[in-house]
């Protein structure tokens, strides 16, 4: 069933197309592993030794491979076999090795987002793998690089915003796993501009989290202009955003307090390195005792709102310290976000919103990772177990992040 994962067995009549799509047949077959390939374009023979390495070199690409295709709004995705793509002129094709699964891609399954989806489409936006091919503009990326696939796929870079390094905010933005497929599948497409820079020595499926997760959490953390020794209540701080929101506030010199519900949870939160954590199902009343954990009782300097359900959004005006700032990042389906006007201008309070970083923001991020800062606390299961992870989600039954093997 998984043969297409095999390295492609091309006989005399094959035809692929290397980097940049010069048609190149090989005329190899099982028995003749060193014969010359035949060029279709004409080449000087002293050029044919170059050639001949070259194209020996370059990784076979299938013609089909495995993936998760949502084919209907609203309906679970169907693990199946369909083409691999192509690259652009200023694109890179990644063999996505491992991929996280974020929540984003159960909104986009079921299409509750005021915010329309390709169709059919293969999500995913936390792919991990190897460059494989790229197009001929492409000139910083080579064969063999590991790369990630984001979130924000490409991008116009010719706006204001882009020009402004607020790429995401981009009217023309490509969305991966949403407005373009994703990395729910063994290869995938990425502008080469925008794809993520991983280093060799690091490991894909515990990265792939970070291209997402970790630079979110990193973005929001930056967007709340909390500084060192200060407090952050991180709200939904026992998922895959908060477990990482945890450590990157931790690095970056901040005291966490975690709120979320249930022990597992609680002592993962604490393993992270949190110093402080709520379970909201078993407090009397929250407001006051996140205020507790602050030295003076006034509340955390800057509230990071995770959370998957509308109810912690109309909170944390409530416990957040005057001139403290509320940074929304998780985006539970149809809420809203309710403050009072009073209190929010005579205390100062400042609300905002944060979406997902830049480039540079996601080479700091990874950066983090890099050095061994951040731990993203993961379990792997295959791609074709997709749908059991989504159920899990929707019972918020998930403690840290899954990440999919692809080859599974």
């Amino acid at each position: 069933m998984l043969a297409t994962l095999n390295p492609l067995k091309i006989a005399s009549s094959a035809t692929i197309k290397p980097i940049g799509y010069q048609v190149i047949r090989r005329g190899l077959t099982q028995g003749a592993r060193h014969r010359l390939p035949i060029i279709t374009t004409p080449i000087h023979p002293r050029h044919l030794a170059t050639i001949t390495t070259s194209t020996m070199s370059i990784p076979q690409i299938p013609t089909e491979q495995w993936a998760q295709v949502v084919e209907k709004t609203g309906e679970p995705p169907v693990y199946k076999q369909i083409p691999v793509p192509k690259p652009g002129p200023d694109e890179v094709l990644i063999n996505i090795k491992y991929s996280g699964v974020c929540h984003t891609d159960l909104h986009a399954m079921k299409g509750d987002w005021p915010l329309p989806t390709k169709m059919p489409f293969v999500g995913g936006h936390e792919g991990a793998g190897v460059v494989v091919a790229r197009g001929e503009l492409v000139k910083d990326i080579e064969i063999g690089d590991h790369a990630g696939i984001k979130w924000l796929n490409g991008s116009c870079l010719s706006c204001s915003y882009c020009q402004q390094s607020d790429e995401s905010l981009c009217q023309n933005a490509l969305l991966s796993g949403y407005t373009v497929d994703g990395s729910f599948q063994q290869y995938a497409i990425g502008k080469a501009a925008h794809v993520a820079r991983i280093p060799k020595e690091l490991s894909l499926e515990a990265v792939s989290p970070i291209l997402c997760a970790g630079l979110t959490v990193y973005k929001a953390l930056k967007e709340s202009g909390a500084r060192p020794g200060q407090h952050v209540a991180i709200v939904g701080a026992g998922g895959g955003l908060g477990s990482l929101a945890i450590q990157y506030a931790k690095a970056m010199g901040l005291h966490t307090i975690a709120i979320d519900g249930g022990e597992e949870k609680g002592q993962m939160c604490k393993s992270l390195g949190s110093e402080d954590y709520i379970d909201f199902t078993k407090t009397k009343n929250l407001v006051q005792d996140v205020k507790s954990k602050t030295p003076d009782g006034f509340g955390p300097h800057a509230v990071l709102l995770l959370a998957v359900s509308e109810g912690p959004f109309q909170q944390a005006s409530e416990y957040v310290r005057s001139r403290g700032s509320i940074v929304c990042v998780g985006l539970p389906a149809n809420a809203f976000l309710k403050a009072p006007v009073f209190d929010t201008v005579v205390r100062m309070i400042t609300i905002k919103g944060s979406y997902v970083g830049n480039r540079q923001d996601t080479a700091e991020a990874i950066d983090f990772f890099r050095r061994g800062l951040i731990q993203a606390p993961y379990k792997v299961v295959g791609l074709s177990q997709l749908q059991e992870i989504f159920k899990l989600m929707e019972e918020s039954k998930i403690a840290g992040r899954y990440v999919v093997d692809t080859s599974k």
